[in-house]
């Protein structure tokens, strides 16, 4: 499995990008995929071939009314490993015996 964090804004279009970012996490909540939307992108956790092809439709549907778009991806594989979206969390949460803020 794989975590897969990404943003992706059109340029040129404004300041407020929420339109086009809202129409991304429409297209990965209706996935499936599990995700965990923050402030300053999206986390997918998948198969690599999952979580790559949600990418892929949110850029399709971004380039449709936008000629120039911004996308960063980073990329956690651990084989074995599933539900880490919430266990990573966990984790740290458990060494300072106090939840965080999410």
């Amino acid at each position: 499995m794989v975590l897969l964090e990404f943003s992706m804004s059109p340029l040129g279009k404004s300041e407020s990008v929420g339109k086009y970012v809202a129409r991304s996490l429409d297209i990965i909540d209706k996935s499936g995929v599990a995700y965990r939307l923050n402030p300053m992108g999206t986390v997918l956790e998948g198969e690599w071939e999952q979580v790559f092809s949600v990418v892929q439709q949110c850029y399709e549907r971004m380039k449709k009314d936008c000629n120039r778009i911004s996308c960063t991806i980073k990329v956690d594989y651990r084989k074995g490993y599933s539900g880490r979206l919430q266990s990573k969390v966990g984790s740290v949460e458990k060494k300072l015996k106090r939840s965080v803020r999410q």
